[in-house]
């Protein structure tokens, strides 16, 4: 065994040339597959955000909406009807749509920015943490809570007033707002989000005629906070037996059901097996191409008295050793990646997908490679010095 490990490591000195090019190789498809899983990861972000850190275990939706949010409507009474069932501790309307911040006017400091405008209830599920500033006290106040994406890209803070731009009976509409609080990030369908008081949301939000009725206010889904999280079950058929015409999931069903997550998330998913696989052939091919070139060494070597041990240890070690650098490469690349791409750009590098990725490669580089260590432990030495008869 210790002579394979001398034979490996003095090749790959001998060869250090050639061995860190092939190190490169690996390190680009690394690479490859770590932005995919990054891009898959953060594009996820992008549409679930919101959803997935709502104060809520449950989301009642109309019947016959596909859990769609913005194709369901529910009301007051749907509300008061839940906050009546077992096991239920609290339920807060939550409306949707988009508008936008307008470029900065005379005395605003507001840049143009497309946001996902979110009516919540104060003090209800639906309504975000603050991190700086205040909660939205009153139900009619023209004021916003932004979350930190819509603070980075359009310079507002706390105090600052903008104007959002909606279209609502085929013309363009205008309001100001005033920023009391800003929140983590908490992006919805792609588009950072402000949150305002739902009479707010109602009289803001794009529709076929200005102005909103108050006895005819309409969000699209409800928010239920429970007693005991561990029921979410149990609870779950309770609103379908006792509300007519709803539709409940929980909060993972409820954003994998939005429109594209699924087609979008499995198509980035087969793209990283795909690089899986052509890591596997890659590095396969290369080593196999190696073995070939060295059929008379092996045999000279089998000749001289070294074991298929020896043989076998030696590629092994080539073969782990030049995974092991080019994963290194691609791991400390994708972290310069990640450091140099604007926050715009919708990657996000979780550790732990990136250490369970770099693992695989490292699995996968034997596997690789187990071709051509096979093909040098049947090489016969007469053979490959062409004395056999």
């Amino acid at each position: 065994m210790l002579l394979g490990i001398y034979l490996a490591l003095r090749e790959l000195w001998r060869g250090k040339g050639k061995f860190l090019l092939f190190s490169l190789v690996i390190g680009l498809i690394t690479l490859l597959i770590l932005f995919v899983s990054a891009l898959g990861e953060g594009l996820a972000n992008s549409n679930k955000e919101y959803i997935e850190k709502l104060n809520a275990e449950l989301l009642v939706f109309r019947e016959n909406s596909d859990l769609n949010i913005q194709a369901s409507s529910v009301d007051k009474a749907d509300l008061r009807a839940v906050k009546r069932v077992e096991g239920v501790a609290d339920a807060g309307l939550i409306g949707l749509s988009r508008v936008s911040i307008v470029p900065a006017v005379p005395g605003g400091n507001a840049k143009a920015v497309d946001v996902a405008l979110v009516g919540v209830e104060h003090g209800r599920p639906g309504e975000p943490p603050v991190l700086r500033g205040s909660s939205l006290l009153r139900k009619r106040a023209d004021e916003a809570i932004i979350d930190s994406n819509v603070a980075r890209q359009s310079g507002l803070d706390v105090g600052d007033e903008f104007t959002v731009r909606s279209v609502q009976a085929a013309t363009e509409e205008f309001y100001t707002l005033k920023v009391v609080g800003v929140t983590d990030s908490r992006r919805i369908t792609f588009n950072p989000s402000i949150f305002v008081p739902l009479l707010t949301w109602e009289k803001v939000k794009p529709q076929a005629t200005s102005g909103a009725d108050e006895a005819e206010l309409v969000s699209n889904v409800i928010a239920v906070k429970l007693h005991d999280p561990a029921t979410w079950q149990q609870t779950m058929q309770n609103i379908k037996s006792s509300v007519d015409k709803v539709d409940v999931a929980d909060l993972v069903t409820a954003y994998e059901a939005t429109p594209g997550f699924q087609a979008q998330q499995s198509t980035l998913s087969t793209q990283r097996n795909f690089l899986l696989l052509i890591g596997v052939l890659v590095i396969g091919g290369f080593f196999q191409i190696q073995t070939l070139q060295k059929v008379p060494q092996i045999g000279m070597l089998k000749a001289i008295g070294a074991s298929n041990l020896a043989v076998a240890v030696a590629a092994l070690v080539q073969i782990v050793a030049v995974t092991v650098i080019g994963a290194l490469i691609g791991g400390m690349a994708s972290l310069g990646l990640s450091l140099v791409l604007p926050p715009t750009v919708p990657i996000v590098f979780e550790p732990v997908v990136v250490f369970s990725t770099i693992v695989y490669l490292l699995i996968i580089g034997p596997l690789g490679g187990l071709v051509s260590i096979r093909y040098a432990l049947r090489v016969e030495p007469l053979t490959a010095l062409g004395l056999a008869s």
